[in-house]
Parts: structure tokens; C-alpha cells; sequence
């Protein structure tokens, strides 16, 4: 038995995704950029699919999306491209809890001469506008913000920081990193000043390997893969078309779900929330409790280990993690939950729990019976007894 509830980690394939992509693995396998009549269909796929993603994003066109291989790949060849387009300027503004594809990317950009501000969140995970808004300037070149954090699921007013960027200096470049957004909350980009977005399949249930990079039509933005002609010059490499096709199904279902999962998932995220916090005397919310996509919920154990917790529900077939994906196998705590300020002894006990639209309510009531469970048995053998006999207390005396 597997109870998965790290879908912000990655989500399994909708079966009708899959459905639509075999043919273009078996029968309609040719290069779409053939001149053969063979190569019209999987062509005319990309085209569809290219449609339905740009329906997806709300995007003016289907010339404003460019297929690519994942999230961190979109990152990259909007940031790289932004700041080789605006050679002049060495100034860039993000967050301190991005992805690590974007801190890390500025980390690199950073050895190269740049200048990087990283602006500041509260307890609640909720981003410092105030200090954004101060540190645009004239040599600013971009500015990237995420649209929903990958560990707290707290969602980033991007269409108020467009409006402030463009206001302060028309000439910064925004990109905004909505990997953990997409199939959650609506996005409507020709409705915002964002100019480029990213956004990977495998968040909503398309196959790992596929990503889209939203670029605005009036943004120049050079490609960071050299090559052919594929995806208008801007990205070179032939077209993994049956995963494109995927990307293009998974969008539009996404699409038809995003009130299922306003709704019912979020039911079931608040359901389970409430349970481990009901049962736990030693657990807090580490994040905002409304402003949050509605999957997502970072939950911090104080005095134990989180490791431990993992390894204990995955022993019972409980599939959670302790923050990204990317970061796994790091004994370093969380970056996002330091940003947050969130207390020493809760640190190292926060354990991230994801849903999708395919976690049930027989998996929830599961999860809200063994994760306490397993919270009792580590607390037994924590070293910290006395902190741990005032946090019983407190939490008796408030019943």
C-alpha cells in the first residue's frame, strides 16, 4: 500500500495523458520537422498541444510558449537570457525562497560580476513588498519571484509586483516561477506584467522530462540551447513530441480541475492539517493558513527529528517529504523555513504533505491515524524530555 502525499515532489500520470501520448511513441513516432508527409501529424500535435497550453497560461499566443525539458530549464533560459539581453545592467532581485534552480542559477550569475538582492519573507512564509519595491532601481535588469512556494505552498502577489516593477522601471524584466502555481490557481498571464513564466508537467500530472517557458511577445530573449530551428530558434533540440502532447493533455485537464481543487482538495489538505495538529501536542503550521495554493501544508514537529519521521511513515507506506525535491539528501535545514525565521526546535521536525486530485479521503484518514502515531512513538526517544513535558503541559492547559 502507498499513501503518495508528496505531489508537490512529482505527480503520477493521468491515465488520459498517457492514452494520448502511446501513439506518438509507436504509430506517429516521425520528426515533426521533416518534409515528408509522415511528419504532418506528430507537426500538427505540437501545434495543438502548443494551443491548449497557451489556453492554459492565458496567454495572448501560442508564439508566446516554448516547449522545454522541465522547470529548471525554463528558469534558466529566462534568466540567463534576460541579463545577456540587458548586458548594461548588473542588477537583479529575487527571494530568499526560491527554488534552488533560481538561487542557484544567481549564485552562478553572482560570480560573474552581478549584483543579487534577496528580499525577505515573515513567519507566515508572506514575501516583504515593501523591501522589493525599494530595491528596484535604474540598473536593475530582472526580477523573478515564485508564484507558490514549493515547501509552504504560500502564494506571491506576482500581479502587484508586476505593477510595482513596471512602474519603477519599465525596462526590468519579469519571471516568475510558477512550477508549484499551475493546475492549483488560476493564471492569466496576458492579464499581468509578468513577462516570462515557467511552469514543468510533471507538477500536474503530465510525465517528468517536459516544461513550458511563457515569453511575452514583446520580450527579446535569447536561447540559452544553440542549435536548429525547433520551437522558432528560441530553443534548439528536436521536439519530444509524445511528452509535449502529454503536457498539452495535462493542461487542459488541469484546467477543468481547478475547482475541484479550490475545493475538494482543499478539503481533504485541511482535514488532514487539522487532524496531525489536533493529535499532536509538539506540532505548529509553518506557513500562512489561507494564503496558500490548496495542496500544500508544512507541518513543523518540535524536538524531533524530521529525517526520523520520514523514515518511520514510509515503513507504513506514507510517501512525504521535508521540503524540495531537489534539496533531498541535504542535512542542512530547510532555506525557505530559516527565511521564515521558523524556531530552532521545529526545524529539523517539518515535514511537507501534498495532495492532488487523485488523493482520497480513505488515504487522509489513513495519514491522520499513523502520522500521530508515529509523532508518540519518536517523541519517546527524543533527548529533549523537559522541553517536551512543557509543550504537553501548555498544549493541556489550552484544551
Amino acid at each position: 500500500m502507498v499513501i503518495y502525499l508528496d505531489n508537490n515532489a512529482t505527480t503520477k500520470v493521468d491515465e488520459r495523458v498517457l492514452e494520448a501520448m502511446l501513439p506518438y511513441l509507436k504509430e506517429d513516432y516521425a520528426n515533426p520537422s521533416s518534409m515528408y508527409e509522415f511528419s504532418v501529424t506528430p507537426a500538427n500535435a505540437i501545434a495543438e498541444a502548443r494551443g491548449k497550453v497557451k489556453d492554459f497560461l492565458g496567454a495572448k499566443n501560442e508564439k508566446e510558449i516554448i516547449f522545454t525539458s522541465c522547470g529548471s530549464e525554463s528558469a534558466n533560459t529566462a534568466i540567463k537570457g534576460a541579463v545577456a539581453h540587458n548586458k548594461g545592467k548588473k542588477h537583479i532581485i529575487t527571494t530568499k525562497v526560491e527554488h534552488p534552480c533560481v538561487l542557484n542559477t544567481y549564485k552562478y550569475l553572482e560570480k560573474q560580476g552581478y549584483k543579487v538582492d534577496y528580499i525577505g519573507v515573515n513567519s507566515n512564509g508572506e514575501l516583504d513588498i515593501d523591501e522589493l519595491k525599494e530595491k528596484i532601481t535604474d540598473d536593475t535588469a530582472l526580477v523573478s519571484v515564485m508564484w507558490a512556494n514549493n515547501e509552504t505552498g504560500v502564494i506571491f502577489p506576482v500581479e502587484e509586483i508586476g505593477d510595482i516593477i513596471k512602474s519603477k522601471n519599465p525596462e526590468t524584466l519579469f519571471y516568475v516561477d510558477a512550477v508549484q502555481a499551475a493546475g492549483k490557481i488560476p493564471i492569466n498571464v496576458k492579464d499581468t506584467n509578468i513577462d516570462m513564466l515557467g511552469v514543468s508537467g510533471h507538477k500536474f500530472h503530465a510525465p517528468k522530462g517536459v516544461g513550458v517557458l511563457y515569453v511575452k511577445s514583446n520580450v527579446i530573449l535569447p536561447p540559452l540551447i544553440i542549435g536548429g530551428h525547433q520551437e522558432k530558434g528560441r530553443r534548439a533540440g528536436t521536439e519530444n513530441v509524445p511528452y509535449i502532447v502529454g503536457i498539452g493533455v495535462a493542461a487542459e485537464l488541469a484546467q477543468n480541475a481547478l475547482e475541484y481543487e479550490g475545493t475538494e482538495v482543499k478539503r481533504l489538505r485541511d482535514k488532514l492539517e487539522t487532524g496531525i495538529l489536533k493529535r499532536t501536542y509538539n506540532s505548529r503550521l509553518n506557513s500562512s493558513i489561507n494564503n496558500r495554493v490548496p495542496n500544500t501544508c508544512n507541518i513543523g514537529f518540535e524536538y524531533i527529528e524530521g529525517e526520523l519521521i520520514l523514515l518511520h511513515l514510509s515503513d507504513l507506506g506514507i510517501c512525504a517529504s521535508s521540503g524540495s525535491a531537489c534539496t533531498s539528501g541535504s542535512l542542512e535545514p530547510s532555506h525557505v523555513l530559516r527565511a521564515m525565521g521558523t524556531p530552532f526546535t521545529a526545524l529539523h521536525g517539518s515535514i511537507r504533505l501534498s495532495l492532488s486530485r487523485f488523493t482520497t479521503e480513505k488515504e487522509v484518514d489513513y495519514a491522520i491515524e499513523k502520522i500521530p502515531e508515529v509523532i508518540d512513538e519518536i517523541i519517546k526517544i527524543s533527548p529533549y524530555q523537559n522541553e517536551l513535558a512543557h509543550l504537553r503541559e501548555r498544549a493541556n492547559k489550552g484544551k
